[in-house]
Protein backbone atom coordinates (compact mmCIF):
# COMPACT_ATOMS: atom_id res chain seq x y z
CA UNK A 1 0.00 0.00 0.00
CA UNK A 2 2.95 2.35 0.52
CA UNK A 3 3.53 3.76 -2.96
CA UNK A 4 6.19 6.30 -2.05
CA UNK A 5 9.28 6.24 -4.26
CA UNK A 6 12.77 7.27 -3.18
CA UNK A 7 13.03 9.95 -5.85
CA UNK A 8 11.61 11.20 -9.13
CA UNK A 9 14.54 9.47 -10.85
CA UNK A 10 13.44 6.10 -9.47
CA UNK A 11 9.80 6.80 -10.29
CA UNK A 12 10.38 7.28 -14.03
CA UNK A 13 13.32 4.93 -14.49
CA UNK A 14 11.35 2.25 -16.36
CA UNK A 15 9.53 4.53 -18.84
CA UNK A 16 10.74 3.18 -22.20
CA UNK A 17 11.26 4.81 -25.56
CA UNK A 18 7.99 4.96 -27.48
CA UNK A 19 5.82 5.11 -24.35
CA UNK A 20 2.53 6.98 -24.30
CA UNK A 21 2.17 9.61 -21.54
CA UNK A 22 -0.75 11.55 -20.12
CA UNK A 23 0.62 14.68 -18.45
CA UNK A 24 -1.27 17.07 -16.21
CA UNK A 25 -1.04 20.83 -16.21
CA UNK A 26 -2.44 23.84 -18.02
CA UNK A 27 0.12 26.37 -19.16
CA UNK A 28 2.48 26.31 -16.20
CA UNK A 29 -0.17 25.61 -13.55
CA UNK A 30 -0.09 22.18 -11.99
CA UNK A 31 2.70 20.90 -14.24
CA UNK A 32 4.72 17.92 -12.89
CA UNK A 33 8.02 19.68 -13.56
CA UNK A 34 10.16 17.49 -11.32
CA UNK A 35 9.00 14.28 -12.99
CA UNK A 36 9.42 15.80 -16.45
CA UNK A 37 12.97 16.87 -15.62
CA UNK A 38 13.75 13.39 -14.29
CA UNK A 39 12.38 11.85 -17.48
CA UNK A 40 14.49 14.22 -19.54
CA UNK A 41 17.60 13.11 -17.65
CA UNK A 42 16.54 9.45 -18.01
CA UNK A 43 16.69 9.76 -21.81
CA UNK A 44 13.52 8.06 -23.11
CA UNK A 45 12.56 9.33 -26.56
CA UNK A 46 9.91 8.83 -29.26
CA UNK A 47 7.32 9.68 -26.61
CA UNK A 48 3.65 10.15 -27.49
CA UNK A 49 2.18 12.75 -25.16
CA UNK A 50 -1.42 13.60 -24.30
CA UNK A 51 -1.58 16.98 -22.58
CA UNK A 52 -3.61 20.16 -22.92
CA UNK A 53 -0.52 21.96 -24.15
CA UNK A 54 3.18 21.15 -24.44
CA UNK A 55 4.60 23.52 -21.86
CA UNK A 56 6.45 26.66 -22.89
CA UNK A 57 9.93 27.15 -24.28
CA UNK A 58 12.34 25.84 -21.66
CA UNK A 59 9.73 24.76 -19.13
CA UNK A 60 7.47 21.76 -18.53
CA UNK A 61 7.05 19.50 -21.52
CA UNK A 62 8.89 22.15 -23.53
CA UNK A 63 12.10 20.64 -22.12
CA UNK A 64 11.38 17.23 -23.66
CA UNK A 65 10.16 18.84 -26.85
CA UNK A 66 13.30 20.95 -27.33
CA UNK A 67 15.52 17.89 -26.96
CA UNK A 68 13.58 15.96 -29.60
CA UNK A 69 12.15 13.40 -27.19
CA UNK A 70 8.49 13.82 -28.23
CA UNK A 71 7.22 12.41 -31.53
CA UNK A 72 3.47 13.00 -31.16
CA UNK A 73 1.20 15.31 -29.15
CA UNK A 74 -2.54 15.14 -28.59
CA UNK A 75 -3.71 18.44 -27.14
CA UNK A 76 -5.79 21.53 -27.63
CA UNK A 77 -3.41 24.47 -27.41
CA UNK A 78 -0.07 25.30 -29.01
CA UNK A 79 0.11 28.48 -26.96
CA UNK A 80 3.37 30.27 -26.24
CA UNK A 81 5.70 27.45 -27.28
CA UNK A 82 7.52 28.63 -30.39
CA UNK A 83 9.52 25.40 -30.65
CA UNK A 84 6.26 23.41 -30.64
CA UNK A 85 4.97 25.47 -33.56
CA UNK A 86 8.28 25.19 -35.41
CA UNK A 87 8.49 21.42 -35.09
CA UNK A 88 4.86 20.99 -36.13
CA UNK A 89 5.06 23.23 -39.18
CA UNK A 90 8.40 21.74 -40.29
CA UNK A 91 7.09 18.17 -40.16
CA UNK A 92 9.20 17.04 -37.19
CA UNK A 93 6.23 16.54 -34.86
CA UNK A 94 2.85 14.88 -35.27
CA UNK A 95 0.08 16.89 -33.62
CA UNK A 96 -3.57 16.02 -33.07
CA UNK A 97 -5.37 19.23 -32.12
CA UNK A 98 -8.84 18.78 -30.61
CA UNK A 99 -11.42 20.98 -28.84
CA UNK A 100 -10.30 21.49 -25.25
CA UNK A 101 -13.14 19.61 -23.58
CA UNK A 102 -12.64 16.59 -25.82
CA UNK A 103 -9.26 15.40 -24.49
CA UNK A 104 -10.57 15.98 -20.96
CA UNK A 105 -13.48 13.61 -21.56
CA UNK A 106 -11.35 11.17 -23.54
CA UNK A 107 -8.97 10.87 -20.58
CA UNK A 108 -11.82 10.57 -18.07
CA UNK A 109 -13.51 7.93 -20.20
CA UNK A 110 -10.28 5.97 -20.46
CA UNK A 111 -9.95 6.00 -16.70
CA UNK A 112 -13.50 4.83 -16.09
CA UNK A 113 -13.57 2.11 -18.75
CA UNK A 114 -15.86 3.87 -21.24
CA UNK A 115 -14.50 3.05 -24.73
CA UNK A 116 -16.02 5.99 -26.63
CA UNK A 117 -18.63 8.74 -26.43
CA UNK A 118 -20.54 11.17 -28.64
CA UNK A 119 -20.10 14.94 -28.38
CA UNK A 120 -21.33 17.93 -30.40
CA UNK A 121 -17.88 19.56 -30.15
CA UNK A 122 -16.28 19.69 -33.58
CA UNK A 123 -19.38 18.91 -35.63
CA UNK A 124 -19.34 20.76 -38.94
CA UNK A 125 -15.56 21.18 -38.88
CA UNK A 126 -12.56 19.10 -39.96
CA UNK A 127 -12.52 17.62 -36.46
CA UNK A 128 -15.48 15.55 -37.66
CA UNK A 129 -15.02 15.46 -41.45
CA UNK A 130 -11.28 14.83 -41.39
CA UNK A 131 -8.46 16.59 -43.15
CA UNK A 132 -6.78 18.33 -40.22
CA UNK A 133 -3.00 18.24 -40.71
CA UNK A 134 -1.52 15.85 -38.19
CA UNK A 135 1.89 16.01 -39.78
CA UNK A 136 3.35 18.31 -42.42
CA UNK A 137 5.95 17.39 -45.01
CA UNK A 138 9.13 19.51 -45.11
CA UNK A 139 7.78 21.32 -48.19
CA UNK A 140 4.69 22.46 -46.28
CA UNK A 141 2.22 20.01 -47.79
CA UNK A 142 0.14 17.75 -45.55
CA UNK A 143 1.89 14.41 -45.06
CA UNK A 144 -0.72 12.93 -42.71
CA UNK A 145 -4.29 14.16 -42.20
CA UNK A 146 -6.90 13.26 -39.62
CA UNK A 147 -9.48 10.67 -40.72
CA UNK A 148 -13.22 11.36 -40.79
CA UNK A 149 -15.12 10.39 -37.66
CA UNK A 150 -18.43 8.65 -37.21
CA UNK A 151 -21.37 10.96 -36.52
CA UNK A 152 -24.85 10.28 -35.19
CA UNK A 153 -27.93 12.38 -34.48
CA UNK A 154 -29.46 12.54 -31.01
CA UNK A 155 -32.67 14.52 -30.52
CA UNK A 156 -32.13 16.25 -33.83
CA UNK A 157 -28.56 17.31 -33.11
CA UNK A 158 -25.46 15.82 -34.73
CA UNK A 159 -22.69 14.43 -32.55
CA UNK A 160 -19.25 13.07 -33.37
CA UNK A 161 -17.80 9.86 -31.94
CA UNK A 162 -14.62 10.28 -29.91
CA UNK A 163 -12.58 7.39 -28.55
CA UNK A 164 -11.29 7.18 -24.99
CA UNK A 165 -7.61 7.59 -24.19
CA UNK A 166 -5.50 5.37 -21.98
CA UNK A 167 -1.74 5.70 -21.77
CA UNK A 168 1.19 3.60 -20.58
CA UNK A 169 2.11 6.18 -17.94
CA UNK A 170 0.72 9.38 -16.46
CA UNK A 171 2.66 12.18 -14.78
CA UNK A 172 0.73 14.50 -12.47
CA UNK A 173 1.28 17.05 -9.72
CA UNK A 174 -0.80 17.29 -6.55
CA UNK A 175 -0.95 19.75 -3.68
CA UNK A 176 -1.40 17.10 -1.00
CA UNK A 177 -1.26 13.33 -1.04
CA UNK A 178 -0.69 10.33 1.19
CA UNK A 179 1.43 7.19 0.95
CA UNK A 180 -1.51 5.26 -0.51
CA UNK A 181 -1.71 7.60 -3.50
CA UNK A 182 -4.83 9.57 -2.57
CA UNK A 183 -4.48 13.05 -4.07
CA UNK A 184 -5.82 16.55 -3.48
CA UNK A 185 -5.22 19.46 -5.88
CA UNK A 186 -5.12 23.18 -5.15
CA UNK A 187 -7.71 25.24 -6.98
CA UNK A 188 -6.92 25.81 -10.68
CA UNK A 189 -3.83 23.58 -10.46
CA UNK A 190 -6.21 20.63 -10.61
CA UNK A 191 -6.97 21.34 -14.31
CA UNK A 192 -6.13 18.16 -16.30
CA UNK A 193 -4.30 16.41 -13.47
CA UNK A 194 -7.15 14.23 -12.12
CA UNK A 195 -8.09 13.17 -15.65
CA UNK A 196 -4.52 12.31 -16.61
CA UNK A 197 -4.11 10.36 -13.37
CA UNK A 198 -7.15 8.24 -14.20
CA UNK A 199 -6.01 7.46 -17.74
CA UNK A 200 -2.51 6.19 -17.01
CA UNK A 201 -1.92 2.48 -16.52
CA UNK A 202 0.97 3.49 -14.27
CA UNK A 203 0.40 6.91 -12.72
CA UNK A 204 3.22 8.78 -11.02
CA UNK A 205 2.30 11.72 -8.79
CA UNK A 206 4.66 14.35 -7.45
CA UNK A 207 3.21 15.73 -4.22
CA UNK A 208 3.98 19.02 -2.51
CA UNK A 209 2.74 17.95 0.93
CA UNK A 210 2.91 14.22 1.71
CA UNK A 211 0.87 13.11 4.73
CA UNK A 212 0.10 9.85 6.48
CA UNK A 213 -2.89 7.73 5.40
CA UNK A 214 -6.02 8.92 7.20
CA UNK A 215 -4.96 12.56 7.40
CA UNK A 216 -6.83 13.49 4.21
CA UNK A 217 -10.56 13.86 4.71
CA UNK A 218 -12.28 11.34 2.45
CA UNK A 219 -14.55 14.02 1.03
CA UNK A 220 -11.56 16.12 -0.03
CA UNK A 221 -9.81 13.41 -2.05
CA UNK A 222 -10.06 14.21 -5.76
CA UNK A 223 -8.17 11.18 -7.08
CA UNK A 224 -8.44 7.94 -5.07
CA UNK A 225 -5.25 5.96 -4.59
CA UNK A 226 -6.55 3.14 -6.78
CA UNK A 227 -5.58 5.29 -9.78
CA UNK A 228 -2.05 6.04 -8.52
CA UNK A 229 0.85 3.60 -8.46
CA UNK A 230 3.82 5.80 -7.48
CA UNK A 231 4.19 8.87 -5.26
CA UNK A 232 7.16 11.23 -5.09
CA UNK A 233 7.50 13.76 -2.28
CA UNK A 234 8.80 17.12 -3.49
CA UNK A 235 11.43 19.05 -1.56
CA UNK A 236 10.38 22.45 -0.17
CA UNK A 237 12.27 24.17 -2.99
CA UNK A 238 10.60 22.01 -5.64
CA UNK A 239 7.17 22.56 -4.10
CA UNK A 240 7.68 26.33 -4.04
CA UNK A 241 8.85 26.52 -7.67
CA UNK A 242 5.67 27.75 -9.35
CA UNK A 243 6.41 30.09 -12.25
CA UNK A 244 3.77 32.33 -13.76
CA UNK A 245 3.32 32.03 -17.51
CA UNK A 246 2.10 35.58 -18.04
CA UNK A 247 2.30 38.16 -15.28
CA UNK A 248 -0.01 41.14 -15.78
CA UNK A 249 -0.44 44.20 -13.59
CA UNK A 250 -2.83 47.13 -13.57
CA UNK A 251 -1.62 50.69 -13.59
CA UNK A 252 -2.65 52.52 -10.45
Amino acid sequence: MNKTMASATHAVADIPAGATLAVGGFGLSGVPDTLIQALHEQGADDLEVVSNNCGVDGRGLGILLASGRISRVTGSYVGENKEFARQYLSGELEVELVPQGTPAERLRSGGTGIPAFYTPAGVGTQVATGGLPWRYAPDGTIALASPPKETRDFDGRTHVLEHAITTDYALVRAWRGDHHGNLVFHRAAANFNPLAAMAGRITVAEVEDLVEPGELAAGHVQVPGIFVQRVVQLSPAQAADKPIEKRTVRSR
